[in-house]
């Protein structure tokens, strides 16, 4: 609650105690002001003073019966609310163990990323060890470099005197499929790191953040979370089409068996039509 929300709920406090009353005083004290002086008596008293003093006497009495009270009810009221918020809605012993325990989680976030920034590199010659290179960077700019590389690893798509078109057909969209694969998990790699980055930020700034400004913290990691989702299911879509294609190729194999297996069939028969 802000310091004017509270002085507002004061006032409002102060006039519904004694609002009338306060305006009897006022209004009291506007007709002993107004009241015209008249003479001194033989023995040198001023009315006009006994009055005045009659009427300074019974505000005091006012003051003290009527205002103070209700003020000090008022000021035990917010002091309530002062040690209601200190205790329940933000207990300072509540606030240290919160960032105790974030500091705790950042350490382990630490760790974490130092298991992952491990090196996992396994190829032993030179032209395997360059494409891993490029497949393990977790930069993006090495996916210009897949290509090349894969094609110096797996070789390319053949001749057309070397093979049937639906065989090269079938080699080409699998060696495409099997590299948008791999440029793809180069780039969630990186995305990862992103997101390792900005949890290890939040982290940091929760350890110092006011209490009020939780939601706001709470807000940026709702979203960082929706976007790790969001990269998860991308993910995932790279591996469906990865299955899907090898599902493709397997049917593929089939239908080119199937082929293979009816042309041999109808040179058979033109050779056995021959020889009659």
């Amino acid at each position: 609650m802000s310091k004017r929300t509270r002085m507002n709920r004061f006032l409002k406090l102060c006039w519904r105690a004694f609002g009338g009353r306060l305006i009897l005083v006022l209004a009291l004290i506007g007709i002993l002001v107004l009241v015209p002086a008249g003479a001194n008596g033989q023995l040198g008293l001023d009315p006009c003073c006994a009055i005045i003093s009659a009427g300074l006497q019974s505000i005091s009495g006012l003051l003290k019966s009527v205002v103070a009270k209700p003020l000090g009810q008022i000021q035990q009221i917010e002091q309530q609310g002062v040690s209601f918020e200190q205790q329940v809605v933000y207990p300072a012993r509540a606030i240290t163990n919160a960032r105790g325990l974030a500091g705790q989680l950042q350490g382990q976030f630490r760790q974490m990323t130092r298991i992952y920034q491990l090196p996992t590199g396994s190829a032993t010659l030179p032209t395997p060890q360059q494409l891993e290179q490029s497949l393990l960077s977790h930069s993006p700019q090495a996916t210009s470099q897949v290509s090349a590389r894969y094609t110096a690893v797996y070789g390319g798509v053949m001749s057309d005197q070397d093979a049937p078109q639906p065989v090269r057909d079938m080699v080409d969209a699998t060696d495409a499929e099997a590299q948008s694969a791999l440029k793809k998990a180069i780039e969630i790699d990186a995305l990862a790191d992103v997101e390792l980055a900005a949890a290890d930020q939040i982290s940091q700034q929760i350890q110092s953040a006011a209490p009020g400004s939780a939601p706001i913290l709470e807000a940026q990691a709702a979203a960082w979370n929706v976007r790790a989702n969001a990269y998860t299911q991308s993910a995932m879509a790279e591996l469906m089409r990865v299955r899907s294609m090898d599902l493709a190729n397997s049917s593929a194999h089939v239908k080119l068996s199937a082929a293979s297996n009816s042309a041999l069939r109808n040179t058979t028969d033109h050779i056995l039509g021959q020889t009659k």
